[in-house]
């Protein structure tokens, strides 16, 4: 994998991503040429048209990451990447519309614009047939050795065998575990010299996934692992940068204490990060005013009571602060007074707010709360008061997600369905803390840019 700026991308995607815009540029080009032929007009050399081939390029690449062309399913479907490639491809064109109109200097003709968006969705297409499953084969696939054969060892191996998975173990060495359950495990005393098996196996890592550390670790041999070329990794780190989580399970708090992340180096990119918030959300409120309106509207229309409303919530170091929201349940939805789960086809739920939830209309009064300066647009999710008393007394280090500003969507919200228990609040709670721990402006962009898919193709919503 290749880290930018903190976070993870794989090898397969990078290339992947790179060829796209090869052949979108080659695409603009084309299109040009076609319509230019058809006019009958002198070919110039390709340089001259550098701003409009860029342009395209960007706005058709920024539309794919944002609809989920890169994704898991993507790379493993051609005919799931073929839909989201025609979606982004349009929605690109979209975008591209709205630039040329602020800057005609350098925008296409309509007639270039249409061959060229041919000519993407056939080459981009064509290169997904022509990789078939070439990009999630072993070619792409560190090779790694496990030191271990307990349960967290089965659980690489389990992970391993996920679609998408960007790893492939190659070994695993038994370190005298009590309870061993990976049988094809090699026992370590039967490994002459451990770094040149490592070597022969043509390993690029070895992740130690002993169930105690305490007085097992083979420094010596790790040692001469790691001057041999091959990286060595614990599982909390390895988990972190194959899953994008940060898993409570192997974790512990001299992780947290000891690895990279949670930089207090933050002054310029938490100044971005405002100036942000303030523009994106005095824009958002101006254009989405009608939108809201007639939500309201709808709302009222078909049930009693108001149409907004305000709810308690937890957030930056455990302040409490009030989020004004679009009402989607009936009134008397917690007539008790007690904070409910929202359950899947919970019949609280009004039909107006059924689709409100699920095109998340009802979180742009939110923007309001990220003007004052309570929220973010990116952060983990706030949560009710109730809520986070009774989850910070189940699941360890749950208090340090209030450790950033919760926002309106977020890294858990991106890629974990929206979650009524225990388990589901312990699964967000593993990327609320890696994007805590590995927040950048560049993850905020992917986040944003990501939620678009998941407004697009709604999953998971309640």
């Amino acid at each position: 994998m290749i880290r930018l700026f903190k976070h993870y991308v794989p090898n397969a995607v990078l290339l992947l991503g790179v060829l796209d815009i090869i052949l979108l540029v080659a695409a603009g080009e084309i299109g040009w040429t076609i319509r230019a032929n058809q006019l009958g007009m002198t070919a110039l050399p390709m340089s001259t048209r550098w701003p409009e081939l860029a342009s395209y390029a960007a706005f058709l690449e920024i539309a794919m990451i944002a609809v989920g062309v890169y994704g898991t399913e993507a790379l493993q479907s051609l005919r799931y990447a073929m839909a989201r490639l025609i979606v982004a491809i349009s929605l690109g064109v979209i975008g591209l519309s709205v630039l040329y109109f602020l800057i005609p200097e350098i925008s296409f003709w309509r007639s270039n614009l249409l061959y060229a968006m041919a000519a993407s969705i056939v080459m981009l297409i064509f290169l997904r047939m022509l990789l078939g499953k070439a990009l999630g084969s072993q070619a792409f696939k560190r090779r790694i050795v496990v030191l271990g054969a307990g349960a967290r060892a089965q659980r690489l191996k389990e992970l391993s065998k996920t679609p998408g998975a960007g790893f492939a173990v190659v070994g695993y060495i038994s370190m005298s575990e009590p309870a061993r359950v990976i049988p094809e495990a090699i026992a370590r005393d039967a490994i002459y010299n451990l770094a040149d098996h490592v070597v022969l196996l043509n390993a690029s890592e070895v992740v130690l996934a002993l169930e105690e550390r305490r007085n097992a670790l083979p420094l010596k041999d790790l040692l001469r692992i790691k001057t041999t070329g091959v990286h060595v990794n614990e599982i909390s780190t390895f988990l972190e940068r194959e899953t994008g989580r940060v898993d409570l399970q192997s974790v512990n708090p001299s992780w947290l204490i000891f690895s990279d992340g949670f930089s207090s180096g933050r002054m310029i990119s938490s100044a971005f990060k405002r100036v942000f918030d303030i523009a994106a959300s005095l824009l958002l409120l101006t254009l989405m005013l009608p939108v809201i309106t007639l939500a309201a509207i709808a709302v009222k229309l078909e049930s009693k009571g108001p149409a907004f409303y305000r709810q308690r919530r937890v957030g930056l170091f455990g302040q409490g602060f009030d989020v004004i929201k679009i009402r989607s349940m009936r009134q008397d939805a917690e007539a008790g007074g007690k904070a409910v789960w929202a359950e899947k086809d919970d019949p609280r739920i009004t039909r107006v707010g059924k689709f409100l939830r699920k095109s998340r209309i009802d979180e742009l009064p939110q923007c309001w709360s990220v003007l004052k300066g309570e929220m973010s647009f990116v952060g983990p999710r706030p949560e009710r008061p109730q809520f986070v008393e009774d989850l910070e007394t189940k699941l360890n280090y749950y208090a340090e997600r209030h450790m950033v500003k919760p926002g309106i969507t977020g890294w858990a919200q991106i890629n974990y369905p929206y979650g009524a228990s225990i388990e589901d609040s312990r699964q967000k709670l593993e990327y609320d803390l890696y994007y805590a721990k590995n927040y950048s402006p560049f993850l905020d962009l992917l986040i944003i840019l990501q939620t678009i898919r998941v407004v697009l193709f709604p999953e998971g919503a309640r």
